[in-house]
């Protein structure tokens, strides 16, 4: 076990060399969030690609450092896009991140983000609880994509779809776990302010993969990154009391491109949780 002020250096080192290196970061990802994710790699650091032309696919993934790829906007023929990427990625040693955004919503989407798992290879999975959960073959019930209920402690869960496909799994709610065979973590910071926004989820999905850019340790990436949205979130609620979810969401943009080493090791809360066994 690192300690946390160890776990904090680490998380700091990344931001630095992350606007060191400014990594490109190509996104098959929600349509209706596209422009916002844009942005927060900006934000955060990096260099945003957003194409969809399978045309293209290989020859940008051959460039870029990670990949995004979000059902929330799914189609068949772009399931199949993400596959193709996702594959071409592996090749290429480029980190992927997989948010099955409503899976367990419909079978289409649980089916979607499972053949995404089985066929091109994900480093990272994030979600909320309920998709989380039924990845891993547990009994959930999921609305849109809102996790209703979860018949496991998330905690297990994460461990659990982290050991079936060897990878990190984030789970997102009013508390975040990020976890792999081996560790888990637990991450206190945000704001319920996130919640009033559409495409919050899909932006962290841009700062992880920004993070998974230039950092080994694909743990500690996601890691960092949820401490890197609940920090800001919570300074630009502290900044801005009592205002509203659109000036909230400038707030958090200024947040993000603000951020630094001093601000987390300020704010970061973040526990290392060693009493779960895989």
């Amino acid at each position: 076990m690192l300690e946390i002020s160890k776990v904090i250096d680490k998380i700091e080192e990344g931001l630095n060399n992350l606007r060191d290196k400014k990594p490109l970061i190509h996104h098959l990802t929600n349509h209706v969030v596209m422009s916002d994710c844009a942005n927060i790699t900006l934000h955060i650091g990096g260099a945003p690609v957003m194409t969809l032309a399978p045309q293209e696919t290989e020859d940008m993934v051959s460039v870029a450092d990670a990949l995004v790829l979000n059902i929330g906007t799914l189609t068949e023929e772009y399931v199949s896009e993400m596959i193709y990427a996702s594959k071409a990625a592996q090749k290429q040693n480029i980190p992927v991140l997989l948010d099955p955004v409503g899976a367990g919503a419909t079978p289409m989407r649980t089916e979607a983000a499972n053949r995404i798992l089985r066929e091109g290879g994900v480093d990272i999975i994030k979600g909320n609880a309920g998709e989380v959960s039924v990845l891993a073959g547990v009994e959930a019930t999921v609305r849109g994509v809102d996790s209703i209920n979860s018949s496991m402690e998330a905690v297990e869960v994460a461990r659990k779809l982290a050991h079936v496909y060897q990878s990190v799994v984030a789970i997102t709610g009013e508390t975040d776990w990020v976890a792999d065979k081996e560790r888990v973590f637990k991450v206190a910071n945000g704001d319920k302010m996130l919640s009033s926004l559409v495409g919050t989820g899909c932006m962290l999905d841009s700062i992880t993969a920004s993070f998974a850019a230039v950092m080994e340790d694909k743990l500690l990436a996601a890691l960092a990154a949820l401490v890197s949205m609940g920090v800001a979130a919570e300074l630009a609620v502290f900044e801005r009391e009592g205002q509203g979810p659109a000036s909230f969401k400038n707030a958090l943009f200024d947040e993000i491109y603000a951020l630094d080493g001093a601000k987390i090791r300020k704010y970061a809360s973040i526990e290392e949780v060693n009493d779960h066994k895989s």
